[in-house]
């Protein structure tokens, strides 16, 4: 039960700490849209995201009000688009482009699942699936992509990293900016239930028809810090489990009801703490809060550790079904700290690629000089799956090399997806290791029945 005081720490984490409900994420499964052509099964797949998902930006308002809790984004994942055209996949685009319909139809931000699994091997029809990305990126406004090329079972598929350094290289080629890349994920250990863009997807293991919530508060976590500066790591560290657990537990009241009306399952809620570029929004701001001078310092990746580790345990007890990616972002352009702290030169990839040990995600939202070579970028994936593959976590890059841009320019992208400082990457070639291909081995502990 909440008692009075519960009910105003809530109201002031909503009014003055940025608290909220970061996606309201419906899960829909498309493997009953498969049909004998590409036409009929776009037409099948509009329909029926349309259809099942209709009611969920007037509910998620609905309950915004009612609960007075900000849902900022309304957002669908759907089956890895692979699978269901494989047998037409040169002809992908055309669900593309009724998925972006269907988006724009029912008023969501986001539409997830333009993706394909191949972390053990690609298959012809994945292989042509893939080529269609660029294009279906580029074509298209609210459509994601993401690859997973590989896990903590099956190792990586280095031919895969190669083709994914490629297509995020033609990517950026066909939008301004580089923008495109900033919808386009490589995974390892890609998980099925996550609500966030741009990687989510509806894994086959899923319900037909889900709800997952993602629920965020970097400043609500600040600002309890805040209250205890002389704390040592200890209490901090139980300050942000209790603060978790506050901001879990709505999460998990707008899950329910979300679910609830609109007659799905409730699948889960992710923990994970997003920023974005707003001041007070921040996860590098507590990092800082712990006592770094600035984020990216020696230190910063301990910090992370511990606000990770805390996050989780306070989340966990809140919820009945924790899931999804559940830990912290660092996405440099949609965290002002992280913005401020590039900008300075206090943090570089390297520095990005340690923090990735300890928590979400992986090397995400960074601009790089639009000159940089695919095999560049896919020795940068390659080092993030192995990070992933080896801790059996899931790590992901989201890397925008930025056309004509060079080291100290800046990409502004605007709303959530902020500014990109251009950060510098290593000039040793990766050409020669990256063209080997074949697997990369998991590890023995990978070995467990």
């Amino acid at each position: 039960m909440f008692n009075t005081t519960d009910v105003i720490e809530t109201i002031e984490m909503i009014e003055k700490e940025h608290l909220d409900i970061r996606t309201v994420t419906m899960g829909i499964s498309l493997l009953p849209c498969i049909r004998e052509s590409a036409e009929e099964t776009a037409q099948a797949v509009y329909e029926r995201v349309v259809k099942r998902a209709e009611k969920l930006v007037p509910t998620a308002e609905q309950l915004s009000r009612e609960y007075g809790i900000p849902i900022v984004n309304k957002r669908v994942s759907v089956t890895p688009v692979s699978l269901i055209t494989a047998a037409f996949p040169e002809k992908s685009a055309l669900i593309a482009l009724a998925l972006d319909r269907a988006a724009d139809t029912l008023g969501i931000d986001f539409l997830g699942g333009y993706s394909a699994l191949v972390h053990k091997a690609t298959a012809d029809y994945e292989r042509k699936f893939l080529s269609t990305v660029p294009e279906a990126l580029a074509s298209t406004k609210k459509l994601c992509a993401s690859v997973n090329v590989g896990s903590s079972r099956s190792g990586i598929n280095m031919d895969a990293v190669k083709r994914v350094g490629e297509l995020i290289k033609e990517t950026a080629a066909l939008t301004e900016d580089g923008l495109g890349c900033a919808k386009f994920v490589a995974f390892c250990n890609a998980v099925e239930d996550n609500p966030f863009m741009a990687g989510a997807f509806h894994g086959v293991g899923e319900a037909d028809c889900v709800i997952n919530v993602g629920v965020s508060g970097p400043g609500v976590v600040q600002h309890a810090l805040s209250f205890a500066p002389e704390a040592d790591l200890t209490e901090a560290a139980e300050l942000i489990k209790r603060t978790a657990f506050k901001i879990t537990r709505a999460g998990q009241l707008v899950a329910k009801e979300a679910a609830r009306r609109l007659g799905v399952p409730f699948g889960v809620v992710d923990l994970s703490l997003a920023p974005t570029p707003a001041r007070g929004d921040s996860v590098a701001h507590i990092l800082e809060e712990l006592g770094l001078e600035v984020v990216g310092g020696h230190g910063t990746t301990a910090a992370l550790a511990m606000l990770n580790d805390a996050v989780k345990k306070g989340g966990v007890m809140a919820s009945s079904r924790v899931g999804g990616l559940s830990g912290a972002f660092i996405p440099v352009s949609e965290d002002i700290g992280m913005i401020e702290a590039a900008e300075k030169g206090a943090i570089s990839i390297d520095k990005l690629e340690a923090m990735t040990c300890v928590c979400s995600v992986g090397l995400d939202m960074i601009a790089v000089p639009g000159d940089t070579p695919a095999s560049t970028i896919s020795a940068m994936l390659a080092d993030e799956a192995a990070i992933g593959m080896v801790n059996n976590k899931t790590t992901a890059v989201r890397i925008i090399p930025a056309p004509g841009k060079k080291v100290g320019d800046t990409v502004n992208f605007g709303g959530l997806l902020g500014r990109a400082p251009v950060l510098p990457v290593h000039t040793g070639s990766a050409e020669k290791f990256i063209s080997r291909g074949g697997i990369l081995p998991a590890p023995i502990h990978s070995f467990k029945n």
